[in-house]
């Protein structure tokens, strides 16, 4: 008989731990620091990994096992490791792969964390690193040089949703050698899956569309075995596990990612639609708009234009504060990915540690808006937003 292949929504659903003697049918909680071991020769096969087994739950835990197993299942990854935040999966996949000497050339358009992490602290280990202009992919090769290790992009990007060709960077990884990483976190995995266009890890920050209500942080990588097992030494040693009770609450989360996900996806679409049309709006940007500049590519790798939208209010920065001041529905907050609707100034928030010529190369204007369009309905939505347009 033909092995019947389950679908995205089945698999996030029913993708669990085995039963125990209790045959408990939603997982339960494993909050425990450490394991026990049967004897002595337990113990040592244990440690000697000559066993695949919980040790510690800095290691492994059962409610970590099964997040990443649903998450690799998702981006169709080999393995996987879970950290305490979307940042400590950023620092720890690229430190784990980058020695002194090393070289990273990133695309320009990222977090403004990662940026930090580029330019305050990885030169302090001797680790440079070199931008690229997202819409100038021809560039890129270029600017390799032999001691290039790595190339690292977030796509859709924060907070401009731009949108790279992940097709022809995997090609431009290939062909050079390189370590291809993807900070996948805008589109989640329900949407787009990196490795198919050739990137060897992706990241994401699973405090996002992950967890979808804004109640804990954490982050994860997913890729390849043989690089994942550098990742995990290295996190293994420095200890920026997940923990179970934040795995576990996203790995229930993610039961609903795509249902979700459909309807932050088609709320974003209407907003966006919206504000196009509207008189005090200079420009609007979301991937699945005809007029985004790179609106064929997205339709290429992304099944839907995800839940943020970036525009940029007339007037500059007065009328930038006059609008934020007037949101009376909507949050004011710095997240995204929520089931409410988040209103963000990335000038002063996300990207503020940017000089102004810094936040200019990435398209971050005074008066530049950041919407992560929520679950609520969309007439509401589009009211709070009307009203602090001023009409």
């Amino acid at each position: 008989m033909k092995k019947h292949n389950n679908k995205f929504e089945t698999n996030a659903i029913r993708t669990q731990l085995k039963r125990s003697e209790n045959l408990e049918h939603s997982v339960p909680l494993y909050l425990t620091s450490s394991f026990v071991f049967e004897d002595a020769e337990d113990m040592r096969a244990s440690f000697a990994e000559e066993k695949e087994r919980n040790i510690y739950s800095r290691y492994s835990n059962p409610n970590s096992s099964e997040f990443i197993e649903k998450v690799c299942q998702m981006e169709g990854a080999e393995s996987g490791f879970a950290f305490a935040s979307g940042m400590a999966a950023v620092f720890s996949t690229l430190a784990a792969l980058l020695d002194s000497g090393d070289h990273v050339l990133s695309a320009r358009s990222i977090f403004g964390s990662t940026h930090s992490l580029f330019t305050n602290f990885f030169p302090k280990w001797n680790i440079d690193h070199t931008y690229f202009k997202i819409d100038e992919l021809e560039e890129i090769e270029q600017l390799i040089t032999p001691k290039t290790k790595i190339l690292y992009a977030e796509t859709p990007t924060n907070p401009g949703v731009d949108v790279l060709d992940l097709e022809e960077l995997g090609k431009i990884a290939k062909k050079n050698n390189l370590i291809l990483v993807i900070d996948n976190c805008f589109a989640s995995p329900y949407l787009q899956q990196p490795i198919k266009f050739g990137a060897d890890l992706v990241i994401h920050s699973g405090t996002k569309l992950m967890d979808g209500q804004g109640r804990v942080l954490a982050g994860i990588t997913v890729g390849s075995a043989a690089l994942m097992d550098k990742v995990y030494r290295f996190s293994r040693i420095t200890g920026p596990a997940l923990s179970p009770f934040n795995a576990w609450v996203l790995s229930k989360s993610l039961e609903t990612l795509a249902i979700r996900v459909d309807r932050h996806c088609e709320n974003a679409l209407k907003l966006a639609e919206y504000l196009e049309a509207h008189d005090n709006i200079n420009w609007v940007k979301y991937p699945f708009l005809k007029s985004h500049p790179k609106y064929e590519i997205a339709k290429k790798q992304m099944k839907a234009g995800g839940c943020v939208v970036a525009f940029e209010v007339k007037g500059g920065l007065n009328a930038g504060r006059a609008f934020f001041d007037a949101i009376k529905l909507l949050s004011l907050s710095a997240n995204l990915g929520d089931s409410r609707t988040i209103v963000t100034h990335p000038a002063s928030t996300t990207h503020s540690k940017l000089s102004v010529e810094e936040r200019a190369d990435v398209g971050i204007s005074d008066g530049t808006v950041r919407i992560s369009v929520g679950l609520e309905h969309i007439d509401d939505i589009v009211a709070d937003i009307a009203q602090a347009l001023g009409n």
